[in-house]
């Protein structure tokens, strides 16, 4: 959102008198703008690029959602008088914003059609592991990735028209003299044998070499759990959390915690109350679950189903569950029943953000089925996690699976800056009402 910054600072400029004086108020008032409009474009779909859609549909798209910015914008100047900006000028300035923005995702476009800037990969193995790195770059969009070559069989399927495969690694020389691959990958299903010294003569040529569990991890942001092994999970880097950053994260834990407790008062209170009149029971649901280290604690939600829903043991929750009150479908697909958690955080049995905590009855099937399951269990659990922002809600060893994936990639590169980013996301979610059951 560079453009809404710099029209609307020089134009302020050209139109303002005495405008240095004042050069900090009006560059708040332009942060404002700016912040507005890229909140909008997120929240739009504008930089979700996994499907590059056509030029008039997307630039339809940008002029709605410049619509959308302006009434809002509008209401903020209702509440906050003092924040408007002239109308010359801010029209001005939309328009400025708005044809830098039309002409600079022309461009992106037909970049991304034409994938002129990508990087140029050598995929060594035709296998299963090499297949499913292939359909997550056709699946990415703008992964930024195109595979030039192939080591392997040339009969496999997974292999792009016109893509020379190369029965042995010596056959990838000539591409890298010419320096038409800048990265190798190893995707090979089986490793016992492969003549690693092979690839020695790349690296010196200045190809950057990497394992087929890296990169898979980049492009989808996942770790592959079926595919890695546990020297690959010793000696990777990440899957560490220093003092400074439990302590740092923990803070902020509490003073997000009180200040949603403090906003959200009204809509714990009301729906406390629909929860008591509406149907017999409590309002709060305790239910045991593991955390931080396998410690067992009680999560607490608001009570969404009947009170005997469980009368015949745990099971795991359908998409049109006949236990689940009226009420609790709502405050269900809202995420209200998750408020109470917010008491778990500031208990210290939770964090804000972490894989969600799951019951140790599934849990025990879980660690038996499925690799490195307990894994996740190394940091607290969160009432929102890069699991949820990422995959649909699932009820099976399956989902699992595939959540683990999202947990680990989380564990190994957990940060303040990936916990801010995945609340951001999450406040999508839930004013779209994505996975929730």
């Amino acid at each position: 959102m560079l453009f809404f910054t710099i029209s609307s600072v020089l134009l302020c400029w050209m139109g303002l008198s005495g405008f240095q004086a004042l050069f900090s108020f009006y560059i708040f008032r332009t942060l404002i703008i700016t912040f507005i409009f890229q909140v909008c474009f997120y929240y739009f779909d504008l930089y979700d690029l996994k499907i590059i859609p056509t030029i008039p549909d997307h630039m339809l798209k940008v002029l709605q959602t410049f619509g959308f910015a302006c009434i809002l914008i509008a209401f903020i100047y209702f509440l906050f008088p003092f924040l408007v900006i002239s109308t010359k000028i801010f029209w001005c300035m939309l328009f400025a914003a708005g044809l830098a923005v039309f002409l600079w995702r022309f461009l992106y476009f037909k970049i991304l059609e034409r994938r002129m800037f990508v990087q140029t990969i050598a995929m060594i193995g035709t296998g299963k592991f090499a297949a499913e790195i292939v359909d997550a770059i056709e699946r990415k969009g703008d992964s930024g990735f195109k595979i030039v070559a192939f080591v392997g069989n040339s009969s496999s399927p997974i292999v792009p028209l016109g893509v020379p495969v190369f029965p042995e690694i010596k056959g990838l020389k000539e591409l890298c003299e010419r320096q038409a691959i800048g990265k190798i990958v190893v995707a090979l299903d089986e490793k016992r044998g492969f003549p690693l010294y092979e690839l020695i003569p790349y690296k010196f040529l200045g190809v950057e070499i990497l394992g087929a569990a890296r990169f898979f991890e980049e492009i989808t942001g996942t770790v592959p759990v079926k595919r890695v092994s546990p020297s690959w999970l010793v000696f990777s880097e990440g899957f560490y959390v220093g003092r400074m950053k439990r302590t740092l994260k923990r803070a902020i834990d509490i003073g997000a915690a009180l200040t949603v407790l403090l906003i959200s008062l009204p809509i714990f209170v009301a729906s406390a109350m629909i929860i008591k009149i509406g149907s017999p029971g409590g309002v709060f649901y305790r239910q045991e679950r593991v955390g931080e280290n396998g410690k067992i604690f009680h999560i607490i939600k608001f009570r969404s189903m009947k009170a005997d829903a469980e009368k015949n043991g745990p099971v795991w929750a359908s998409p049109d569950d006949n236990r689940v009150t009226k009420f609790g479908r709502f405050i269900r697909k809202t995420r209200i029943d998750e408020l109470p958690q917010l008491l778990n955080v500031l208990n210290g049995d939770m964090s804000f953000v972490g894989p969600r905590p799951e019951r140790p009855v599934f849990v025990k099937n879980l660690e038996r089925q499925i690799p490195f399951y307990n894994s996740r269990h190394v940091v607290k659990p969160g009432i929102t996690g890069w699991a949820q922002i990422y995959y649909p809600y699932g009820a099976s060893v399956e989902d699992a699976l595939h959540k683990l994936e999202y947990d680990l990639y989380y564990i190994k590169n957990i940060s303040i800056a990936m916990d801010i980013l995945t609340i951001f996301r999450t406040i999508k979610v839930v004013l779209f009402q994505k996975g929730s059951r």
